[in-house]
């Protein structure tokens, strides 16, 4: 019997060739992390605290593919040589295969095939490589195309500023709630019946799927609900709304176990027989159509609910903001959701991506079937960048809590030291002095508000407020309270709050006006942030450049 050719090995293989081959890895791999790194300096400077995170998550995704990658060439032989019976081994195969001998690693054993053979593995490596790949890369350009979709919103932004706008929105008017230019766009025939409102809903999402109207009543609800009354002509919205969204993509760009699951239920799927690539590329579409038209529905169905309360409202008509608007009261499940369509959809296009296939195989046997992945691919990326996003981050803002991005990195850093300064004089017995208020306690009571907490701070911080931290002018509303409570310790005070101005008396928060005279304390000004929303612990510090 003649020997087995067998493939040479690195001592039959020139020096020079092995050298050339590390050579390349290397410089490639050098490259890569340092783009890598070029782009998280540059995030830093840029203050994109929110994106550099994202960027690190992005990272633990490629080295988890990394330690997949190990696993997969240190165990390639081994499972490769795990024999399972020919009946078994010839089920469920993805296309159409024609019986023909094949290299078996089972040796003579009779009836026995490789479970996944050597090849099958390699060519697994690469599809799981891919997929990751065109999962990023569709996350990223998800979050670039849905934030300059949402650029056009500083013209509605800045309208808000001007004269006109104070006087057509002027608080002691009197209108009828159908006659404002919210209750004409919703409040009509059809949103009095679920199925006609659904069917509107649904067709509304493709032109001006957030329209002038709906951003001015919901940023004047968002403002009524949570923010002091000031905030009116101060706070901006549209940059709080990109703030969410960049701290939202930390969660989109991952993968999480439950996708992974997905995927291998994908995989599956693609059953000879069971001609998925049929009906699995409209499964991301059918489901991101379901979520723009209940986001569009809760638009509707605030609107709905002002003229439940009345006939005739008083000045702008104010939305109410609440969790049972959203599917099972939880507006992240709209989140989950969208991650689940890019994933599936990148799945799709990673599939047909794949290099060990291209055109010509089984899994394209017609034109229409790569046809209808391309397309369906293409329409749901556009639909969910320009359309679904912007949509979602506009509507989620109306839950019941308030995110913490309302906050500016500043001002969550300031409260965060603060927060640890506190926990340590209190452990070490030196309560007295270390709240922001004199007469509070040295750790923050269930109720008090990060925003009342603000209010106290000096007049000259300006970065400290989280209205005034998103408008171009960064400064307080007026003249502002106090200062901070006396300290017979200056280590005592936050390091990242400015001193108080010479002169200026200690002063209880309860005090603390924010403008043009007193104001009466409305429980629904106060910020609503959840401790699963906003969390003082101190998290990692972006690496200087």
């Amino acid at each position: 019997m003649a020997e087995e050719l067998k493939d040479r090995s690195l001592t039959e293989t020139p020096t020079w060739a092995v050298a050339v081959v590390c050579f390349v890895l290397l410089a490639v791999s050098i490259f890569i992390e340092h783009i890598i790194h070029h782009i998280g300096s540059w995030l830093a400077r840029r203050n994109k605290r929110a994106l550099y995170e994202a960027l690190e998550k992005i990272k633990a995704e490629l080295m988890l593919l990394g330690f997949m990658s190990l696993l997969l060439t240190v165990l390639q032989t081994p499972i490769s040589k795990i024999c399972i019976s020919k009946s078994v081994g010839s089920t469920w195969y993805p296309c159409d295969v024609d019986e023909k001998e094949f290299k078996n690693t089972c040796g003579t054993e009779s009836g026995k095939v490789p479970f996944v053979s050597y090849y099958g593995i390699h060519q697994l490596h690469i599809f799981i490589f891919v997929l990751a790949l065109f999962h990023v890369i569709y996350c990223v350009a998800t979050l670039a195309l849905g934030t300059y979709k949402m650029r056009r919103w500083k013209t509605w932004e800045d309208e808000t500023r001007t004269a006109e706008y104070q006087y057509s929105h002027d608080p002691e008017r009197f209108r009828y709630a159908r006659e404002t230019s919210f209750g004409r766009r919703h409040l009509n025939f059809w949103s009095s019946s679920p199925v006609l409102l659904w069917i509107v809903c649904f067709f509304r999402q493709f032109y001006g799927s957030v329209h002038r109207d709906d951003y001015l009543a919901l940023r004047h609800g968002f403002i009524v609900a949570h923010l002091p009354p000031e905030s009116e002509r101060k706070f901006d919205f549209r940059k709080y709304i990109h703030r969410s969204l960049e701290e939202d993509f930390k969660a989109v760009v991952g993968i999480s176990p439950v996708i992974w699951f997905c995927a291998i239920l994908f995989l599956l799927t693609n059953t000879h027989g069971w001609y998925s690539y049929f009906w699995l590329p409209f499964i991301p579409l059918i489901i991101l159509l379901l979520v723009g038209t209940k986001l569009q529905v809760i638009i509707t169905e605030l609107g709905l609910r002002i003229a439940e309360r009345g006939v005739v409202v008083k000045g702008t008509p104010i939305v109410e903001p609440g969790d049972h608007l959203f599917w099972f009261n939880r507006p992240s499940l709209m989140l989950f959701l969208i991650n689940f369509v890019l994933f599936l959809n990148a799945f799709q296009l990673a599939f047909f991506a794949w290099s060990t296939y291209g055109l010509k195989s089984c899994y394209h046997d017609t034109t229409e079937d790569y046809v209808i992945r391309i397309t369906m691919g293409v329409m749901t990326q556009v639909l969910c960048s320009y359309v679904t996003l912007p949509l979602y981050a506009l509507v989620t803002q109306m839950g019941t809590t308030m995110r913490s991005t309302v906050f500016n990195d500043k001002v969550a850093v300031a409260l965060r030291d603060w927060h640890d300064t506190a926990r340590k004089h209190t452990r070490h017995g030196h309560s007295d002095g270390v709240s922001p208020q004199s007469s509070r306690p040295s750790t923050p009571s269930n109720g008090m508000s990060p925003v009342h907490l603000l209010q106290s701070y000096d007049n000259n911080t300006p970065d400290m407020s989280p209205v005034a931290s998103n408008y171009d002018n960064e400064r307080w509303y007026g003249e502002g309270s106090g200062s901070l409570g006396k300290k017979d310790d200056d280590e005592q005070r936050p390091e990242n709050f400015e001193s108080r101005e010479p002169g200026r008396g200690t002063q209880d928060s309860s005090s603390a006006q924010l403008a043009l005279g007193p104001l009466p304390i409305q429980t629904q000004h106060e910020v609503n942030i959840t401790s699963s929303e906003f969390s003082f612990r101190r998290s990692p510090r972006s690496p200087r450049p």
